[in-house]
């Protein structure tokens, strides 16, 4: 292999999203509200297709079933998953999400779903950007309870001001929002489940009230979560965990952005990249196998940054 794999992009309508996506190059479809760009994901109901010319036509999860060594690494050949365990997207909240939850593992099998943790990096923001994230100190399950009943559940929430460059990690069990006027990287577990407690009384795409999932949410939040902090844009470690590694490097020169006998997924956050004789504009996510030859990342600008997204080699 002797350049780097890209995947067509899956673009899903949701009511709080909008068009701010295409400004990022990616087609979206006209008249529809863009909230998510889905740009890698190995699940059953969705499935990253190869574009590039290498492999092109087959599926993200074929790679990982069929060529796991020659794309991903041997680092990764005894990998328990059965699917390649990250989803990658980007959001678009034109309006600001649900108030929402995702399980965390000891529950999640108890509850009927997955469990997610993730990671928001804040490729845009508008003057006014916010997001929700965590709790409100002193804000106990009993109080939160009376609150829901109330219709006064944004008062326990803690909110953030948020500046593009800035990054903030979700663990499972973390009640959070999204506030209106964000673009984010989203890094994740795969997986789709989420648990709505409020989303401010509006309807969904049919008119018609979304559903909530109060008892699941109250089971999974973590009620001694208050009040996170954002990590600043000079910070060059995004996100560190069981799941995912992902850092914020400044290039300058060529470089091999991936880890010994694995593979990096890679993106631009302002400048066209060049790797294995391909040209990657900004906010183009792009795979470096780790059998590739010839696949250093080269800027085309003086300083230009990049997200890069490894897995842990345990698992």
């Amino acid at each position: 292999m002797n350049e780097p794999i890209s995947f067509e992009s899956i673009a899903m309508e949701r009511v709080w999203g909008g068009t701010s996506l295409a400004r990022f190059g990616k087609k979206l479809p006209p008249g529809a509200p863009i909230g998510e760009v889905w740009e890698m994901v190995d699940r059953e109901d969705a499935q990253s297709v190869v574009t590039s010319r290498e492999f092109e036509g087959k599926t993200l999860n074929d790679l990982w079933r069929h060529q796991r060594e020659e794309v991903f690494g041997s680092a990764y050949i005894t990998h328990r998953s059965k699917r390649f365990p990250i989803l990658v997207k980007l959001l678009d909240a034109a309006d600001k999400l649900s108030v929402q939850v995702h399980p965390p593992t000891h529950k999640a099998q108890e509850l009927g779903g997955e469990p997610k943790t993730e990671v928001w990096y804040f490729l845009d923001c508008t003057g006014d950007a916010n997001i929700y994230a965590g709790l409100k100190k002193g804000i106990t399950r009993e109080v939160f309870q009376k609150l829901l009943e109330t219709g006064g559940v944004e008062t326990a929430l803690h909110e953030i001001p948020v500046r593009a460059g800035e990054s903030i990690f979700i663990p499972s069990g973390r009640l959070h929002a999204i506030g209106a006027g964000n673009v984010i990287i989203e890094i994740q577990q795969n997986s789709d489940t989420t648990y709505r407690v409020f989303d401010w009384n509006r309807t969904g795409l049919d008119g018609k009230a979304r559903a909530l999932h109060i008892a699941e949410s109250l089971a999974s939040i973590d009620f001694e979560d208050f009040e996170p902090v954002v990590k600043p844009s000079v910070d060059p470690l995004v996100a560190d965990c069981e799941f995912f590694h992902v850092e914020k490097i400044s290039l300058s020169t060529s470089r091999d952005l991936r880890p010994q006998s694995a593979f990096a997924l890679a993106v631009s956050l302002d400048h066209p990249v060049t790797c294995g004789g391909r040209t990657l504009a900004p906010a183009e996510f792009f795979l470096i196998p780790a059998c590739g030859s010839g696949m250093n990342v080269s800027p085309t600008a003086a300083e230009t940054h990049l997200l890069v997204c490894t897995l842990p080699t345990k698992s």
